[in-house]
């Protein structure tokens, strides 16, 4: 049986530039809103999530250009030293924190075999000219900048590692938009991402939460490469 998930090796902001990039998700702020948020912070990842805000007043973001667009600023990114590139596979355990209360979770990459299996479960139908956008996007910046939010049964395992892992120092900790405090941890040490993966290799299934044209994208994606 092919394996859930693995670690990678994220493309990822610094502790420095961590709250110059922080940016709601694409898919809750329309262009008027997203060009404002924008507005003054050049790295901002909605220059890369919503490239239309830097072309002339109502450019569409799907077209030609906007992918292109989307593309350089990726690349300007990187190119500057914003983003980073960790040297090694690792997993990330990821906290956002509102009002004292907050949730941990994992990021890590998780498997399209698993996916076209039906371990890695979804419950919703998806619309083509969506998922095709996702496509386009993910072919075009050759990565894939959309979380998929998973569930999965309760894990004791898991609940054990996440929370030893936060107990560390942090890559960075940030304020997010509507005051939510985003802190990541990098668990990189070869006995701990055994740890992690033989933990997530013990569960039967992930749920797909919120992500359904994400991951109907990136599985077109892989077999179209």
């Amino acid at each position: 049986m092919s394996s859930l998930v693995r670690p990678f090796a994220a493309l990822r902001p610094t502790r420095e530039t961590a709250a110059d990039v922080v940016a709601p998700p694409y898919d809750v702020v329309g262009t008027d809103e997203a060009r404002s948020l924008a507005a003054g912070k050049p790295s901002s990842f909605l220059h890369i999530s919503r490239p239309e805000i830097d072309l002339p007043e109502g450019s569409l973001p799907y077209s030609d250009e906007a992918y292109a667009h989307s593309a350089r600023g990726l690349a300007r990114l990187v190119a500057s030293g914003v983003l980073v590139r960790d040297d090694a596979p690792s997993f990330y355990v990821y906290r956002m924190g509102l009002n004292g209360r907050a949730q941990l979770g994992v990021a890590l990459a998780a498997s399209v075999r698993a996916y076209e299996e039906n371990r890695i479960r979804r419950h919703e139908l998806t619309r083509p000219d969506k998922e095709a956008d996702r496509v386009r996007n993910i072919a075009s910046l050759n990565a894939q900048t959309g979380p998929v939010l998973v569930a999965y049964r309760a894990s004791s395992a898991l609940r054990d590692l996440t929370r030893a892992a936060a107990r560390g120092a942090p890559l960075f900790s940030v304020g997010g938009p509507n005051d939510v405090e985003h802190t990541v941890w990098r668990v990189a040490a070869r006995d701990d991402v055994a740890a992690f993966q033989a933990a997530f290799d013990a569960l039967d299934a992930l749920y797909i939460a919120d992500g359904h044209h994400r991951s109907a994208a990136a599985a077109r994606v892989a077999a179209e490469r």
